[in-house]
């Protein structure tokens, strides 16, 4: 049966359940407190990773942070600050960093990736709109056997699960990429990756919804529920009043604050993320993650993008000069006579990721309202999960048999069981 759908929130999240609950015969609106122009689903290193297997909530994490937390300029950085829902947050990250966490998400974590792997390729073989998509793999590059080790660990189990991944020397490396040489002492190549131009995506995928009757409000910003028992009847926003059937929460970094009047309690923190779009170096033609400096350098259409970093600061987009710098020595680091200019990183970018405490995502109904469906907190996988979870949403929505369990995306699960 036809049901109207209110999407909040327009990212690749949103996006995505807009166009499967189009092909499902559904009214679709998204309701978008931005122009669609920048943000995560834009400025992200454009990966579709089946390889990423194990959640940002995993044993050494912890220790890490601490380590991290004094230098801003380091991987991961979480910056002091008096905050209930940051600490609430912070101490369900501590239950899940943990072994039992790890092992049970692994499967779970593959199978949601490969899931949208496959529906990212299908859209692309159907050509009902023109995007970047190639299929070269990924390189997990290092420079120190203590690298070598820690992913070592990661490709058995990759490998234990019918991944497609190798161990290669750095002359392999060079016969992939015969035009710049990489200061490193291996790679681990997994070939079962992917990745895309995202900017390319959200606009076709935008043009094509509009196209077939999808309506996207832009610089429509989310004031107020209208709520009778335990329904969600309709939404006030700054351009207008919108009833529906079903409400969908797709905000990312923005989902946790916009509910709280809800009485329902979601633990997101926005994680911020730095890229620097770098003029096209034809050089560099494979997807690569340099381990030790956490950044991942991608060969787009237009251009090379190199992204990393993550920091917990609240909402907020301003610009680490230093961040910005770690990435761009990385670059230098790893890759032999290369160099990001000065006006490239004056332009870098930052966006907020929307973090949940175990490193997976919250997918699926809530308690608390017959008609919320939650699609947010994907972390640092959103663009790859994005048409997987717009998938699962529109079978939710649908009453159809859903393509893979989501009980361990439930939005009301405990931590650290």
């Amino acid at each position: 049966m036809k049901k109207k759908v209110i999407i909040i929130g327009g990212g690749i999240i949103g996006l995505s359940s807009a166009y499967f609950l189009h092909l499902e015969g559904h009214e679709v609106v998204v309701i978008e407190k931005k122009d669609l122009t920048e943000g995560a689903s834009f400025e992200n290193a454009g990966y579709l990773i089946p390889s990423h297997i194990v959640s940002l909530a995993s044993p050494g994490m912890i220790s890490k942070g601490i380590k991290w937390m004094f230098n801003s300029s380091s991987p991961f950085y979480i910056k002091p600050r008096l905050n209930r829902d940051l600490f609430s947050w912070g101490m369900k990250f501590v239950k899940s960093c943990n072994n039992r966490h790890v092992e049970k998400s692994i499967s779970i974590i593959k199978g949601i990736n490969e899931l949208s792997k496959s529906l990212y390729q299908e859209m692309h073989r159907s050509n009902i709109f023109d995007f970047h998509l190639v299929n070269d793999g990924l390189l997990m590059a290092f420079k120190t056997s203590k690298a070598e080790k820690e992913e070592l660990k990661t490709m058995k189990i990759a490998q234990d699960l019918g991944l497609d991944v190798s161990l290669i020397s750095p002359l392999k490396v060079q016969e992939l990429q015969p035009n710049i040489k990489m200061n490193i002492q291996g790679a681990f190549h997994y070939r079962c990756d992917s990745h895309s131009t995202p900017s390319l995506f959200m606009k076709g995928l935008e043009r094509y919804l509009i196209s077939n009757g999808v309506k996207i409000l832009k610089n429509s910003t989310v004031q107020s529920f209208n709520l009778k028992n335990k329904t969600i009847k309709s939404i006030e926003t700054n351009t207008g009043i919108f009833d529906g059937d079903y409400f969908i929460l797709s905000a990312g970094a923005w989902s946790e604050n916009l509910i709280k009047p809800l009485g329902i309690l979601l633990p997101v923190q926005a994680g911020k993320g730095y890229c620097i779009n770098a003029s096209k170096d034809l050089r560099i033609t494979i997807p690569a993650i340099l381990i030790e400096s956490k950044v991942a350098v991608t060969p787009m259409k237009e251009f090379t993008r190199f992204s990393g970093t993550m920091e917990i600061c609240g909402i907020n987009h301003n610009i680490n000069k230093k961040r910005v710098e770690a990435i761009s020595r990385a670059a230098s680091k790893y890759y032999e006579k290369f160099s990001i200019s000065i006006k490239n990183k004056k332009e870098a970018k930052s966006a907020l990721r929307p973090l949940s405490p175990d490193g997976l995502p919250f997918i699926g109904r809530h308690s608390a309202y017959s008609n919320l469906v939650f699609a947010t907190g994907h972390s640092m996988m959103g663009w790859s999960l994005g048409p997987a979870t717009g998938k699962l949403v529109s079978e939710i929505i649908s009453n159809k048999k859903l393509s893979l369990s989501i009980d361990a995306f439930n939005p009301e699960r405990t931590y650290g069981v």
